[in-house]
């Protein structure tokens, strides 16, 4: 039977941002050149820096030379070309997706969650990864003459699954939604760090070569390395980027983006997905990097403001260049040794997280 009413459509995203009263502020060019501009100057320090110097303007030369049609020649040795692409270019790119991914995963938990303490371990990614790592230490053997391919599989492998526990678990109990989430994250993470240190002890020899792998390394990257996690770091950050307005949306609370039109289940399960695939990728190649996902999108709303359109690319962008830079520090403190990067990003956040949480108390907020 005809009525006659002629149902509205349901109003898009950019359209709810502004009858909400939320951010609607856009990604300014200008911005978004000087966050690339910084991670380029960093790439650039890390390809440079080292114990056999590379001088910038070869290192251009022997990048616009591998463009075709440019016809550009470079004037790098032999061995400061063998330096510059076997052993710094893939270390570099690895750390520009590792710091990237990372960051971007750590705003979309934080938009997800509308907790500034969000990281992209919250939910069982670092457990999950480092059992994996650390089964593989302990039982296979890691070392010369080994598959160097299987601890990142499983590492990638005890992450993914570390997540989907910690949502079908909250997704099995009473009144689901980001607190039961964030405590089922919170059990999954003592049960397998639990579990990691019983299987450390099984191998008492292993312990400092699995904590080394946990503290994060890009240290003996290879171009392999960096192409196993391309295919997902793509996927999950457009899943990311796609949903930033929606994040907004969000940030008003599951009620009320509800009765906007927003289907915030199905907005929550994805984006989670997408953050936590992106975060899985990266460590599963490069350890437990902490504080990276943490502070940088802090940083980028300290500077950019606070809607996540500006925040998620932004943050994306100064996380690679961040890591880069700490991979650097990390390769020259101890040189010839490599200190671990997780040492480096703790030793710059920590103090850096102190000083937001003082500020945000010194303003009021909660």
């Amino acid at each position: 039977m005809t009525t006659g009413a002629v149902e509205k459509p349901a109003p898009a995203i950019a359209d709810v941002v502004g009858l909400a009263g939320l951010p609607t502020s856009r990604l300014r060019p200008r911005a978004l050149v000087l966050a690339a501009c910084f991670t380029v100057a960093c790439a650039l320090v890390g390809l440079a820096v080292g114990p056999t110097p590379v001088p910038i303007g070869g290192i251009v030369e022997s990048i616009l030379g591998h463009l075709p049609l440019l016809g550009v020649h470079s004037h790098l040795s032999a061995t400061q070309t063998a330096i510059l692409w076997q052993i710094r270019a893939p270390e570099v790119v690895l750390g520009l997706l590792v710091g990237g991914m990372l960051a971007l995963a750590g705003s979309a938990y934080q938009g997800v969650f509308r907790n500034p303490l969000a990281d992209p371990y919250l939910l069982g990614v670092s457990a999950g990864a480092g059992l994996g790592a650390t089964i593989v230490i302990v039982y296979g053997s890691v070392g010369a003459g080994s598959d160097p391919y299987v601890l990142p599989a499983v590492a990638f492998a005890g992450a993914l699954i570390a997540v989907a526990l910690t949502y079908l678990i909250a997704r099995g109990g009473r009144g689901f939604g980001t607190a039961s989430l964030l405590l089922a994250g919170v059990a999954i993470d003592a049960l397998l760090g639990a579990i990691q240190s019983y299987v450390q002890q099984q191998a008492p020899g292993t312990i400092n070569q699995a904590y080394y792998w946990l503290l994060g390394s890009l240290a003996g990257a290879d171009w392999h390395d960096v192409w196993l996690i391309v295919p997902y770091c793509a996927i999950g950050t457009a899943v990311v980027l796609i949903h930033r307005r929606t994040l907004d949306v969000l940030s008003l609370g599951d009620l009320e983006a509800a009765s906007l039109g927003v289907d915030v289940g199905r907005v929550r399960l994805t984006v989670i997905a997408g953050a936590s695939l992106v975060a899985a990728a990266v460590v599963s190649v490069s350890g437990l990097i902490g504080f990276v996902g943490l502070i940088i999108p802090h940083a980028v709303r300290m500077a950019a403001g606070s809607s996540y359109r500006i925040v998620s690319p932004l943050s994306m962008f100064v996380g690679a260049g961040f890591l880069v830079l700490c991979d650097v520090i990390a390769g020259r403190v101890l040189a010839p040794q490599e200190l671990p990067i997780g040492v480096v990003t703790a030793v710059i956040g920590a103090p850096f997280f102190i000083v937001i949480l003082r500020t945000r108390r010194a303003g009021g907020a909660s």
